[in-house]
């Protein structure tokens, strides 16, 4: 959404304000410029595949040009993370033949090159997960003087061992095995791999939620680690408590973790990334991670782990480690070949319009409306302000007060039928081709009226404005 002050301010003369279809309760933002928070990643966005993904042939290739689309419409950079539960039972077979199975995936040479084609074509690069819950060292070495002799400069990290913390339950290892048990192994695969690939860059410890995993990794591993990584998803597919109502709610439950991994980070200098996230663990919940809630429940919470520190995310896409497509996927897959967006794909779509750019601090009076909003500072003095309204069935008249008084504005709307809509979904009026095209959308003049900005977000919605001030 690039808008010069002097489009917006000649625009201005043509206010747009949605009507809202209930009565709005009033919403106050004020944007507090002078308190810059942090700049938000260039490759904050990323996508995540189990390792059977990859085996699919032709599946991350640059000749799958419409899922080439899909990626760079959400920034020139970024990362895709291979790994999942699969790569823990995945092995390296350099002719092949592939085989692309939860429990029995067979990765070859070739598609490893098309993997880099595929990075090529995007810009983004890859953290690629090794299998250690099946203990074959060099089976690994292998793999990843492959990986990384292919990927080059591409490759930005491998990770050993998925979930370590959960390798009992998983059956990868008996009891007991701790952080102590995992980091000896994490050593001794470091330095067998490092003693053929002496620069090779590395990532952990790719926790599912053992907190305290992370500030002992950092500690042992110090600057000799490129990213401290770990997973989060809400609760699991199977909870009767995981609704839509859950998935929009703040989430307090987790906000202890992302304060700790921020913690870590900054004493450690040691970036920290969310490699594996989406809403429902299992593939995610149907009629509630693929409808049109997901999308704001992503766009929410990726400025929420932005707003804690965080380096980047990578949200889970695809086929799980089930071997079924996700229903939190943002990219949907019919497996014959047919790609496009799904819900929560516009979420990540409208947050990447504030990719790169510095946060803010935003004030925020809702007014008891389900209603989070944040902000980032744009080239020539102008700002950039997120409304996204979670609500079930408030409307929000929004007044957004500025450092300045405000000269123009304007809106690029998110919106879809319902919360429980799986398409139609727009964003600034505007959908995603089934070739991955998307030309920007539209955005709409917002009234300006005493220096301040005036506009409604319907509930349900979410709203991007650009603002101009003066001076």
């Amino acid at each position: 959404m690039n808008i010069s002050r002097r489009s917006v301010l000649a625009a201005s003369a043509l206010p747009f304000v949605a009507t809202p279809s209930r009565a709005a309760n009033t919403v106050s933002i004020r944007l507090n410029a002078e308190r810059p928070l942090r700049r938000i990643s260039p490759d904050f966005m990323g996508l995540g595949y189990e390792a059977s993904s990859v085996a699919m042939s032709g599946l991350l290739a640059a000749s799958n040009r419409a899922y080439v689309r899909l990626v760079r419409n959400l920034g020139r950079q970024g990362v895709i993370r291979v790994g999942g539960n699969v790569s823990d039972y995945s092995i390296y077979k350099a002719d092949g033949p592939s085989a692309s199975l939860p429990k029995a995936t067979i990765l070859s040479a070739e598609n490893i090159r098309q993997l880099k084609t595929f990075l090529d074509a995007t810009g983004w690069k890859a953290i690629w997960g090794l299998n250690l819950g099946g203990n074959d060292l060099n089976n690994a070495i292998q793999e990843a003087r492959v990986v990384a002799d292919t990927m080059g400069a591409r490759l930005l990290a491998l990770e050993v061992g998925n979930e370590p913390d959960l390798y009992v339950a998983a059956g990868h290892r008996k009891a007991p095995y701790d952080y102590a048990a995992w980091y000896a192994e994490y050593r001794r695969y470091k330095a067998a791999i490092r003693a053929v690939l002496p620069n090779v860059p590395f990532a952990g410890p790719d926790l599912a939620g053992a907190t305290e995993w992370m500030a002992s990794f950092a500690h042992d591993e110090g600057k000799d680690v490129a990213l401290l990584t770990a997973h989060h998803y809400i609760a699991g597919q199977a909870n009767p408590a995981s609704t839509v109502e859950l998935m929009l709610q703040e989430e307090k439950k987790y906000q202890p973790a992302l304060a700790r991994f921020q913690a870590i980070s900054e004493l450690s200098g040691v970036p920290y990334r969310l490699c594996e996230t989406a809403s429902f663990s299992g593939g995610g919940k149907a009629g509630v991670s693929d409808t049109f809630a997901a999308a704001l429940w992503a766009l929410d919470y990726l400025f929420v782990l932005a707003s804690h520190g965080c380096q980047g995310v990578n949200m889970e896409t695809g086929v799980n480690h089930l071997g079924r497509i996700s229903y939190y996927t943002p990219i949907s897959d019919d497996l014959a070949g047919h790609h496009g967006p799904a819900p929560e794909y516009y979420g990540l779509l409208a947050f990447a319009q504030f990719v790169g750019e510095e946060q803010i601090a935003v004030s925020c009076d809702a007014n008891g409306i389900n209603l989070t909003s944040y902000a980032v500072r744009l080239g020539g003095g102008r700002i950039r302000l997120a409304v996204i309204n979670k609500d079930f069935g408030q409307d929000a008249a929004v007044e957004i007060a500025g450092p300045a008084a405000i000269m123009g504005a304007r809106v690029m709307h998110l919106s879809a039928p319902s919360l429980s809509a799986a398409d139609r979904i727009t964003l600034g009026r505007a959908q995603v081709g089934k070739d991955g095209s998307w030309r920007g959308g539209r955005t709409d003049s917002v009234k300006v009226r005493g220096g301040k900005a005036q506009l409604s977000v319907a509930a349900g919605s979410a709203a991007l404005v650009t603002l101009a001030f003066a001076g």
